[in-house]
């Protein structure tokens, strides 16, 4: 039928530099089942329904396929983030009585010093060179240090989980097989990052820092069984840094695509904040959750029904594209009002760690914008990873005249 020809070119790795005309034409039949069975859900107001209806689970045990792989094998439990309540709101909770509020309210905000010392450095990195790969240089050592530093993973144990994370994030992409066999690659990585991870906790209880991972495992409030510890605290880790990269990386890809912005940027640094939201909605890093929710029950919406144990994919980045929710949804613009994008989802699962990407990224590309003189593309359209849930450039290769260092845009009348 068409609208699975549709999703299957959104798929397509030929389509990953620019599928937004084909999310616009997915739009035209807001859920849409496709070949396979499954449903693909694109409209805005569709998506944030299914989000907050409690008929559709995240529990992948609901699907065949992937209980049937859980059952036969041996890895961590599922992470919160594939559960439903009251599991899910169990095992959320206690990992956040020491990430934010109210316990902790103040966890993020106190990294903000040394998320900005980080960033400083990388950019001071720059110095000498007219050319740099944003992504290697800057984009994804930035996030990384920042939640290995949060939750008191070794700096130099990255070799290793980004070996897993990368493994792990393959197997969120429908297009790499069948659900259970990417069910099969994820419990096989997930059954090597939970020795690691209970290599660490059992260190930090041993000598606990000042890190999340210490503050979580010497709390006596904190009810959680060991496995349900380490899948949580392994995921932190691996959805920490991978989105955040694509997010950084989008970002000034963006702002380079519109210098007007990129201009005002540098004068105007409270615009920042806009200029990230509207980056949520207009070049997500998560543009799909995809093959991992069912329905509960037979589910009427937009003039179709999802039958009892379909699967269901949403596209998100198509939602915020919407023109029945947002004025002129394919204009960049920072000053964008009541901008509800679903850049980090909505409902009960809404993105953990949606208070630190968002600082991260003001702080990112506040300071390349104010420090970098005349930035430019060295290529336009990048080279894509090829992950279509996970989109983002593989490489972006920047070129500029210099660098203007940290100290003398700090003291500017408008820095």
């Amino acid at each position: 039928m068409a609208e699975a020809g549709v999703y299957e070119q959104i798929l397509d790795y030929a389509n990953r530099a620019d599928p937004y005309p084909l999310y616009a034409e997915l739009r035209r039949t807001p859920v849409a089942r496709q070949s396979d069975g499954s449903y693909v859900v694109s409209g805005y107001r569709e998506i944030v329904a299914l989000l907050h209806d409690p008929r559709v689970s995240s529990d992948v045990r609901n699907i065949p396929e992937i209980a049937a792989e859980q059952e036969a094998g041996t890895a961590l439990p599922s992470s919160f983030i594939r559960l439903d309540p009251p599991e899910h709101d169990r095992i959320r909770s206690m990992m956040m009585r020491h990430f934010g509020p109210p316990h902790s309210p103040g966890r993020v905000d106190d990294l903000e010093p040394r998320m900005l010392r980080i960033v400083t450095d990388l950019i001071d990195g720059f110095a000498g060179r007219t050319r740099v790969d944003i992504v290697e240089d800057f984009a994804y050592p930035l996030p990384v240090t920042v939640i290995c530093e949060l939750l008191g993973v070794p700096r130099e144990d990255e070799p290793r989980f980004h070996r897993w994370s990368q493994a792990i994030i393959e197997t969120i992409d429908p297009t790499t097989g069948t659900v259970a066999e990417r069910e099969r690659r994820n419990m096989e990585v997930r059954t090597e990052l939970g020795t690691y991870m209970k290599e660490l906790v059992d260190a930090h209880r041993r000598r606990p820092g000042d890190d999340l991972l210490s503050a979580i495992v010497t709390d006596p409030a904190v009810d959680l069984r060991l496995e349900e510890l380490l899948s949580a605290a392994a995921t932190l880790l691996v959805a920490g840094h991978e989105t955040t990269v694509n997010l950084v990386t989008n970002g000034l890809l963006t702002l380079l695509r519109n210098p007007r912005v990129l201009d005002r940027l540098r004068h105007e640094p409270d615009l920042v904040i806009g200029t990230v939201e509207e980056l949520l909605r207009f070049e997500p890093p998560v543009q799909l959750l995809s093959l991992r929710r069912s329905a509960l029950a037979d589910i009427d919406i937009a003039g179709t029904t999802i039958p009892k144990g379909a699967i269901i994919s949403l596209a998100l980045a198509a939602g915020s594209r919407d023109p029945a929710r947002f004025p002129d949804p394919d204009r960049f613009d920072p000053d964008r009002q009541d901008n509800q994008h679903l850049g980090f989802g909505s409902g009960i699962h809404y993105c953990f760690g949606a208070p630190l990407a968002r600082l991260e990224t003001q702080l990112a590309l506040g300071e390349l914008a104010r420090r970098l003189v005349n930035p430019r593309l060295a290529a336009d359209p990048p080279p894509y990873r090829p992950n279509p849930g996970l989109r983002g450039p593989r490489h972006l290769y920047v070129e500029f005249d210099d660098v203007l260092p940290a100290q003398a845009i700090r003291a500017s009348p408008t820095g």
